[in-house]
Formats: C-alpha cells, sequence, structure tokens
C-alpha cells in the first residue's frame, strides 16, 4: 500500500522538521527518516551555540530573524536560549584577524588580554595580544527545539516515519514515488532536507547536484578540576578557530574545529585530527589533556559559497532543496523553515530578496 501525501520530506533533522512543522497547517506532510530516530546526524552532534556573528552575511541576515524565535518560540513555553557568551583571543601573529573580526561584526566587544583570562582563567596570558566578547550569543537547547518543532508538526496532523531509509525515486504523473524500506511513498512536491546525504538522494530523483560537500567536525569532552567553575565560562577559541572550547555540565568540550571532507556516513572522529586539535588547545591554555571522557563526530556540508540552498531545483519538478546549512542549521532554522513553508506553498516570503537569490537553487556557482 502506498502512503500518499501533499509534501514528503528526506531527512528528520533540524531542517527537515522544522520545515514540514511550518508546512503541516496548509498542507499533509509526511518526513522520511532513515535512523531510529530524528536529529541523530548533525543535529544531535551540534556544539548547540546561536551566535548572530557566524557566518557571511546572509547566514546573519538568517540569523537575526531566527533570534526572537528561538527566544520566544511560538510552540514552546520559554525561550531554547541561555546564557553563554563567545570570546575570541588573538596571539601576536593573529592581531590582524582579530581586527578584521572586530571590523565585520556588531555587538562584539573588544577586550584587553587580562579581562580575557579573567573571564577564562586557564588561557596562558603570555601568549594573548587581543580578544573581544559576543556576550549575546547563547547555548541552544537543541533536543527541545527539535522535538518541540516535531510536535508541532504532529499537532496538525504531520507524520514522521522512522527508519525508512529511501532506496529509489522516481516522478510519474506529477507525483514523486519514493520507496523506503518502511514501505512506499509519494507526493507531488518532494522536500530534499537530507543532510550530508542531500547530493544523494537527488541523484536518486535525477535533480543535478548542487555540489555538496559533507565536512567532518570531531569533538572531545575533557574533566576538568573540581575547583574551576567552567560553567560560567564563555565558549572561547582563537579567532582563527584551529580549535574551541565550551563548558558542558561542569567539563569542557573541545574541538579541533576540523573541516575534513568525506563521503556521507555516520562520523566518528579521526584519531590524529583530534589529538592534533587537543594539542593547540593545550599550547593556548594550562589544561593538560590527560583523559577523554569521549569524543564524537558529525558532518557539516557546504556547498561551494558555503550558503544554504533553498528553494524549487531547475529542471526538476516539484524537487526542492533544504540543503548546505553547514554549521548554522540548527541556529538558522526559525528562519529557514518559514521560507521553506512559504516557498513550498506558493506564498510571497518575508525575507529580503538579496537573501533570497542568496539561497536560491538557481544562483551560479552550484552544481
Amino acid at each position: 500500500m502506498t502512503v500518499t501525501a501533499d509534501v514528503l520530506v528526506i531527512g528528520g533533522g533540524i531542517a527537515g522538521i522544522s520545515a514540514a512543522a511550518r508546512i503541516a497547517p496548509d498542507a499533509r506532510v509526511t518526513v522520511l527518516e532513515r535512523e531510529a530516530a530524528i536529529g541523530m546526524h548533525a543535529t544531535g552532534r551540534s556544539a548547540a551555540i546561536f551566535i548572530a556573528n557566524y557566518g557571511n552575511a546572509t547566514l546573519r541576515a538568517l540569523n537575526a530573524v531566527s533570534a526572537p524565535e528561538l527566544e520566544a518560540p511560538d510552540f514552546l513555553d520559554d525561550s531554547v536560549l541561555s546564557p553563554r557568551g563567545e570570546m575570541v583571543v588573538a596571539t601576536e601573529a593573529e592581531r590582524p584577524d582579530l581586527e578584521r573580526h572586530l571590523a565585520d561584526s556588531t555587538g562584539v566587544e573588544r577586550l584587553t588580554p587580562d579581562q580575557a583570562v579573567a573571564l577564562v582563567p586557564v588561557l596562558r596570558r603570555e601568549l594573548i595580544h587581543g580578544a573581544a566578547i559576543e556576550r549575546g550569543a547563547r547555548d541552544i537547547d537543541v533536543d527541545r527545539l527539535l522535538q518541540g518543532f516535531a510536535r508541532l508538526l504532529r499537532s496538525h496532523g504531520g507524520r514522521v516515519v522512522s527508519e525508512a531509509a529511501v532506496g529509489g525515486i522516481a516522478r510519474t504523473g506529477g507525483v514523486w514515488r519514493v520507496a523506503t524500506t518502511a514501505g512506499a511513498f509519494e507526493a507531488p512536491v518532494l522536500v530534499d532536507a537530507a543532510g550530508a546525504w542531500a547530493d544523494v538522494v537527488a541523484g536518486m530523483a535525477g535533480a543535478a547536484p548542487i555540489g555538496l560537500v559533507p565536512m567532518r567536525r570531531s569533538a572531545a569532552i575533557l574533566p576538568v578540576a573540581p575547583d574551576r567553575e567552567v560553567d560560567r565560562w564563555p565558549l572561547f577559541a582563537p579567532v582563527t578557530e584551529t580549535w574551541y572550547a565550551k563548558p558542558e555540565a561542569g567539563k569542557l568540550m573541545v574541538s579541533p574545529a576540523d573541516e575534513d571532507p568525506v563521503e556521507p556516513h555516520d562520523a566518528w572522529p579521526d584519531d590524529m585530527v583530534l589529538a592534533e586539535g587537543l594539542d593547540r588547545f593545550e599550547r593556548m591554555t594550562t589544561v593538560q589533556v590527560t583523559r577523554v571522557e569521549r569524543s564524537w563526530a558529525g558532518l557539516r556540508s557546504f556547498v561551494a559559497d558555503r550558503t544554504p540552498v533553498v528553494g524549487f531545483a531547475p529542471g526538476a519538478d516539484g524537487f526542492f532543496w533544504l540543503a548546505g546549512q553547514g554549521g548554522y542549521g540548527v541556529q538558522t532554522s526559525p528562519a529557514l523553515s518559514r521560507l521553506a513553508a512559504d516557498l513550498v506553498l506558493g506564498r510571497t516570503p518575508a525575507l529580503p530578496a538579496d537573501v533570497l537569490a542568496a539561497l536560491s537553487p538557481m544562483r551560479p556557482g552550484l552544481g
């Protein structure tokens, strides 16, 4: 038996679930997720922080639109954001990078080296020649956000079908037919929100690829001395982002900030890459890494201009792209989900024309 819908969404990460939730009040939506639960890949392995100055100009515009909704979601009782802050520091050689960061950012405050070390006492004062902080950067409760969108989707009659690995896609008679391990599904509109697998899905559907490159990002949890009140520290990193560290429940999550191109897969950390990143972290701090409690990796997927791709694909009727979010998918999900819903349902989007053009699958340089 084939299950019919108005819109099929492939991918149960934050992109697919949030878009489906915003489409569901006006259309029958089914989300197909290959794993046993939603959000198991990039969404569930996010650094979980909102940084207004993160990304290029298009992404910063999406951040600005998303911030109020993360602060007061219309489908949750209260905010999914909590205070954190993001501090970047610079060595003598990195001072030009710090000046560029300050010039290109809004709401960022210059700090003296002493102020930086007062905020994060494990930094080596002799290496710090400048710093800056975005005090408005905030932690995101990613699971609450994802599950809130999922409840919103279901409240409007939408479905999430798990363990539904896609085996074939075809379009006949104006309808997309998708064969999965959980059965057959069909709808006139197919939304490709498959994360690192988005180009693979497009290939199955006969749509032209966008040149998506999955990149591995690793992280590790380190124990810290019991007298360190790390939970009050901001996320901290070199301004050149050769590593970053973020407090996590009395411990430190440290990432080598790696971006190694890989094939789409259930990612795991490369031990050498992780060790090299932890060594860079050690050199800038007084922390001695004697034990890693656990480590993991996720995939951040980018196209050439590092801007998401949102809209109907040229030359593939009813095929809709929602891909290429890179490391920005969680914090931009409010804006991108509303945009996806507007475009899928034929409404006029609220975003400015230049932002829409920058996100369009028809922009030059893709593929």
